[in-house]
């Protein structure tokens, strides 16, 4: 096992609906305080009481009439109260932060999406993450037929789709192509996952990449002799 994981670290997850997200937060959670790493899950939109609050108004979809700038804004509002009051705070007394999607969920489904102005995002996300990036952020990639067919089966009955779940098809499939396009433009940031894995499978496999990327200390490099 690895040791001496070092400063805190912010690891996030994206994917579609029903990619498995938080079920391999959870997971993760678990492996990170089996090595002794005090971690903090955590999710978006939502992880701090102002931020839940802006949470229900965005999934109930009062917000979508407004557009997806709007909708992007929102998004920041609840992401600078998730920052301030419990990533931040929690990351700086040394606990490492797991989050159920962050700014490159604004990115897929208000930029690539929805067609709000690049700029606008871009300057969102100066002003509400600024140097408070991810360290490691694990793509969950499915098929959204399967993805929206496991969000349909863990509904309660009688409940509806959010906002985001009821999206046509079409949505969804552009969706997918939006989280892999930021994985191949970070892809030192970023890792890419098959969500169609059984569940324990997929966590190992995460758990391994978590090791090597932020766990396990670099090699250092020795000089060579210099030729007599």
């Amino acid at each position: 096992m690895p040791r001496e994981p070092g400063p805190a670290k912010f690891i996030t997850f994206e994917g579609g609906e029903g990619a498995g997200k938080s079920t391999q937060v959870r997971l993760l959670v678990a492996h990170l305080e089996a090595a002794g790493i005090p971690t903090i899950a955590t999710r978006e939109p939502g992880g701090s009481p102002g931020a839940e609050k802006i949470r229900e108004a965005i999934l109930s979809g009062s917000v979508k009439r407004f557009g997806a700038a709007a909708e992007a804004i929102m998004f920041s509002a609840a992401r600078i109260d998730h920052l301030d009051h419990t990533v931040r705070p929690s990351l700086a007394k040394g606990f490492w932060i797991v989050s159920d999607r962050f700014a490159d969920s604004t990115r897929a489904y208000q930029g690539a999406l929805g067609k709000a102005d690049p700029d606008l995002i871009a300057a969102l996300e100066r002003v509400s993450v600024g140097a408070t990036r991810p360290d490691l952020t694990l793509i969950l990639d499915l098929a959204p037929e399967a993805g929206l067919a496991r969000a349909a089966a863990r509904r309660a009955s009688g409940e509806r789709p959010d906002r985001f779940e009821a999206e046509a098809l079409d949505f969804h499939r552009a969706l997918r192509r939006a989280f892999l396009d930021i994985a191949a433009a970070e892809p030192q940031r970023c890792a890419v996952f098959d969500a169609s894995l059984p569940a324990k499978e997929l966590a190992a496999r995460i758990w391994s990449t978590v090791a090597i990327r932020l766990l396990e200390k670099p090699k250092r490099k020795t000089a060579k002799a210099a030729a007599p």
